[in-house]
């Protein structure tokens, strides 16, 4: 089989992915876009999004609110115990299910010419300044360009050999959507021991719950019935909202091995956008945002070296390389140590305290994870 040829490959069609084949499409760019799941499709995710890319995804002519999303202007942060201090969000933001906002997505980016094919990516290789990329189904593709846009962990980075994976991770996500009461207008980040919550309403009235836990707390119990019953009701705003609440999947999402690791934005000449390049703690609530962030950023690059603004594909990757440090670098380092703190109980109720004294405080760290409005 010949391989066939393009001009730009972008493996996964999450936010990172759809963001970047929309912004590139828009510009008179070629796009092939690799996914190998169908849509709509739900994934773990914390279904937030910062206001901050909102300008950015309307000038792409992605408007979220024709989905009625929920707007979200109020966080609630609690201990373990259940002592709780709520602080307005500086720039607020809004809900919305993965589900109905990559599906709207995907939508935009077929009606604008993008090339879908439903696959999977086995290996990418470079060599003489030009990618192949090696598919299950459906054979071998040569690319200029190659955007890793793949989610948190995939098999394809096992075979790229990248670093993170040398160290195992004891991360486990689990996220579902019910039905109950939550107040509008809210997020909560509710604490227990071994990982943290959270909690906020999507379109339709949904409440998504999706929460981090380490896998050997997990173990112990049979089931993840039990495990709420037993770990996350022990925090009495969880306990009430279980209790209260009904179950609209047939089972709740996981996913494991998830890695907070330093990872490469460009790594065998990919340039690695979203949760690809770097995964911020969802206690930040804010991987939405960097996901379409890094998009924008990679999205732009690529346009400027194919106008011949950038004349080489190593100052392309050194800029995208310094461009996406600059920007997250910090909020990764932030989610890191704040992941750290919240682990260790003698550490989180002095912090707790000191919100509650000082409010402002809270607001100054949830600004270290946030970034300006883009356009």
């Amino acid at each position: 089989m010949n391989p066939e040829n393009t001009n730009i490959i972008i493996i996964g069609g999450g936010l990172a992915g759809l963001t970047c084949a929309i912004h590139l499409l828009k510009s008179g760019l070629q796009v092939t876009l690799i996914e190998k799941n169908t849509f709509p499709q739900h994934k773990v995710c914390g279904e937030y999004i910062s206001n901050e890319v909102l300008p950015y995804l309307r000038s792409l002519d992605i408007d979220p609110f024709t989905l009625d999303p929920e707007q979200i202007s109020r966080l609630t942060f609690s201990s373990p115990q259940g002592k709780a201090i709520t602080t307005d969000l500086p720039l607020g933001g809004f809900g919305i299910s993965r589900f109905a906002l990559d599906n709207f997505m995907y939508e935009k980016a077929v009606s604008l010419g993008c090339n879908f094919i439903r696959d999977t990516v086995d290996q990418v290789s470079f060599s003489a300044d030009e990618f192949t990329v090696n598919t299950y189904l459906s054979g071998i593709f040569k690319a200029s360009f190659v955007i890793g846009a793949y989610g948190k962990r995939a098999n394809i980075d096992q075979k790229l050999h990248r670093n993170y994976l040398l160290k195992k991770s004891p991360w486990l996500a689990i996220k579902a959507h019910y039905a109950g009461n939550f107040p509008d207008g809210l997020v909560a980040i509710h604490n227990f021991k071994g990982g943290y919550c959270g909690v906020s309403k999507v379109e339709n009235n949904r409440i998504n719950i999706c929460y981090l836990t380490d896998y050997k707390s997990f173990k112990n119990f049979k089931n993840i019935d039990e495990f709420q019953k037993g770990v996350l009701s022990k925090n009495p705003h969880l306990k009430q909202i279980f209790e209260s609440c009904t179950l609209l999947f047939e089972q709740p999402l996981t996913i494991s091995q998830i890695s907070f690791d330093k990872k490469e934005p460009v790594y065998n000449h990919i340039l690695m956008t979203g949760d690809t390049a770097g995964l911020i703690h969802p206690l930040c609530g804010n991987g939405m945002a960097m996901a379409i962030h890094s998009a924008k950023i990679c999205a732009e690059l690529l346009i400027k070296y194919k106008k011949g603004s950038i004349t080489s594909r190593a100052d392309l990757e050194k800029r995208y390389s310094e461009q996406w440090d600059r920007t997250f670098k910090d909020r990764l380092l932030t989610g890191r140590i704040l992941a750290t703190v919240l682990r260790k109980e003698r550490l989180l109720k002095p912090l707790l305290n000191v919100f509650v004294k000082f409010p402002s405080a809270l607001s100054f760290i949830i600004k270290l994870t946030h970034g300006k409005p883009i356009r």
